[in-house]
């Protein structure tokens, strides 16, 4: 392979070559710029990208030593827009901070920064291809209209994490940061084919990052592949109290939780679902179908009121300042338009609490908890984003979650599944999927097409 096409690399992958002197920072980020170049009229997945700036910081990126280079040197990574980043803008996909440059980085800016990562725009001494496109203060319902997914452009790409899913999924990037407060890293990952977790709650820095509810927003990873997520889970030093004592699929044990909102599934998930516990069976795991306690069914409204109730508070200064210019969604939600109150908030917030060391106690039992992602495939357009229902209990609940690709819907759009461990469990997680996922890819049916 050569640089040109260096883009179908992952992070992993192309580091390696770095290292050993067979790839340049700078023909490494020129083959990515091309593959933009090439496809983002169709995708749309950038909100600012300086390519000049890009080269001449891989240039500057290609002169540092080796023994100088940090763990990441010369690694691509798109950044969320709603994520800080000195000398590139954050406009949160709100023209109340259309061209905002803030004056410091994102404390996981600065974790990237220290590794050595190449950000794909301009972010002091690395490089970024620039910021990826979200919807409005990644809390809207309302996808970005300029962004659309890779394997059909008449599809959402699912959001809010709308342009980082995207990017990795069309080969643009090969490693991305997203958020989640309901399901916006698990359900882009899942539309788009590629691997995205969201990590414990608050287990990664959210010094930076605009938040919309303290209590669920957590930053999430893209990636093609469960080494590169290894890598930023590195460099955001993920760790675990105890060292993971999984070793292989024959013998693990999964539980299968559909949840409450089970009814919902779509065709392709209950697909997906039963072919991934056909093919862990397969391969000698133990599947066992598990209800959550009766106690977890009030979860989704739960969610619901905590995002709400928390929006009242974190939009309030743009309601004052600038309201006409703010969603109604997000209006609604500083004047209480759903009606909840502080006594429901306390009942959603302190009930959901409770629960925390009862999923930790359960998903223990298991090597890990098999759940889908999504309803089904990307639905058909761009405005809506794609319904949370399967991702936003795990985001209350403050569990690991990673989504697995390799299934497809009807009509061949990529579906994936998830996985679930007991909080911090990170790095446990990771080691799971990894094996999971080689199987899910070569077994489950989807093949990428872009």
């Amino acid at each position: 392979m050569g640089s040109d096409d260096a883009y179908l690399l992952t992070a992993s992958q192309a580091l390696a070559r770095i290292r050993a002197g067979e790839l340049t920072i700078e023909g490494y980020a020129r083959s990515l710029l091309r593959r933009i170049d090439v496809r983002d009229t169709d995708v749309g997945a950038w909100a600012y990208l300086d390519k000049d700036y890009v080269l001449q910081q891989a240039r500057a990126l290609d002169k540092v030593p080796m023994k100088d280079r940090g763990p990441l040197h010369g690694m691509p990574i798109a950044v969320k827009d709603v994520i800080y980043t000195k000398d590139m803008p954050t406009a949160h996909n709100s023209p109340i901070y259309k061209d905002d440059f803030p004056k410091l980085d994102a404390a996981s800016i600065i974790l990237l920064r220290h590794a050595g990562v190449l950000f794909l725009g301009y972010i002091a001494d690395m490089l970024c291809p620039g910021k990826t496109t979200t919807a409005e203060f990644a809390a809207s319902y309302t996808g970005p209209s300029s962004t659309r997914n890779p394997h059909n452009p008449s599809r959402t790409p699912g959001g809010s994490s709308s342009g980082s899913g995207a990017a990795v999924g069309d080969l643009q990037a090969p490693v991305a940061l997203g958020t989640q407060t309901g399901g916006s890293t698990i359900r882009p990952g899942s539309f788009n084919g590629v691997y995205s977790i969201k990590p414990t709650w608050n287990a990664v820095s959210r010094e930076g990052l605009k938040i919309s509810s303290l209590m669920l927003d957590t930053i999430g990873i893209f990636a093609r592949g469960v080494d590169d997520l290894d890598l930023v889970a590195d460099a955001f030093a993920l760790r675990d109290d105890e060292p993971s004592g999984f070793q292989s699929i024959k013998g693990a044990r999964f539980a299968l939780c559909k949840t409450v909102v089970w009814p919902v599934a779509g065709e392709g998930t209950r697909n997906a679902i039963a072919r991934a516990v056909d093919i862990l069976r397969a391969h000698g795991a133990e599947v066992e179908e598990v209800d959550l306690p009766t106690e977890f069914d009030d979860l989704p409204r739960w969610h619901n009121v905590v995002l709400q109730t928390e929006g009242e508070t974190f939009f309030l200064p743009e309601h004052r300042t600038a309201k006409d210019q703010l969603s109604p969604q997000l209006v609604g939600y500083v004047e209480r338009k759903a009606g909840y109150d502080h006594r429901e908030q306390l009942k959603a917030l302190d009930g959901i609490a409770a629960l925390r060391p009862k999923i930790d106690e359960i998903a223990g039992r298991y090597t890990a908890i098999l759940t889908p992602s999504v309803v089904d495939e990307a639905p058909e357009g761009v405005e809506w984003t794609g319904d949370s229902a399967f991702c936003s209990c795990w985001s209350a609940l403050h569990t690991p979650v990673i989504n697995i690709p390799g299934f497809q819907g009807h009509t061949g759009m990529p579906i994936g599944v998830s996985l679930v461990a007991p909080r911090y469990r990170d790095r446990h997680l990771l080691k799971v999927a990894k094996e999971v996922g080689k199987l899910f890819e070569a077994e489950g049916g989807w093949r990428r097409n872009v």
